[in-house]
């Protein structure tokens, strides 16, 4: 079964299946476009705000955000970017503020919040916290009582 899959698989990437795709809305605005593959969202797409501006891209894989995601507000600056696997954040994500400066960076799993998050004002660390599946169990105020009590490896 896992071989016929594979074949399927190979045959609908390398067959005539692969075509550009555009998805409006019902007033005929652009929402979505990118790559179908068989059935199944792949490779890069962008999606639009109604006012026709970006408002994500990435890639998908199988119909799953998958890889490194950029999200745009209405006006157009970048607000958030981070990993997606199988459809699910993951990773680090950047978060920034109406003036595109960060303001926090947070380590997720599943969608959530799971290691550490480092909070920021005007792209200055102001603190950090420590998250486990969603729940905070520390605060730090201070880079160096930080440092002192956590490995700096686990920011990677």
């Amino acid at each position: 079964m896992l071989r016929f899959s594979l074949l399927l698989s190979l045959f609908v990437l390398l067959g005539g299946s692969k075509k550009y795709h555009r998805e409006y809305d019902e007033q005929g605005h652009l929402k979505a476009e990118g790559w179908i593959v068989g059935t199944s969202k792949e490779k890069f797409w962008k999606l639009y705000h109604i006012s026709g501006n970006l408002k994500a891209q990435g890639h998908y894989k199988m119909d799953l955000m998958t890889g490194y995601w950029y999200f745009y507000t209405q006006t157009g600056k970048l607000e958030m970017e981070g990993h997606f696997k199988n459809g699910e954040k993951v990773k680090w994500w950047l978060f920034y503020d109406e003036n595109e400066k960060i303001n926090h960076k947070c380590q997720l799993k599943n969608g959530i919040k799971n290691g550490y998050c480092l909070k920021y004002t005007d792209e200055e660390l102001k603190s950090a916290e420590k998250y486990k599946n969603g729940k905070k169990i520390k605060e730090w105020f201070s880079f160096g009582s930080f440092k002192k009590e956590n490995k700096l490896s686990d920011l990677k």
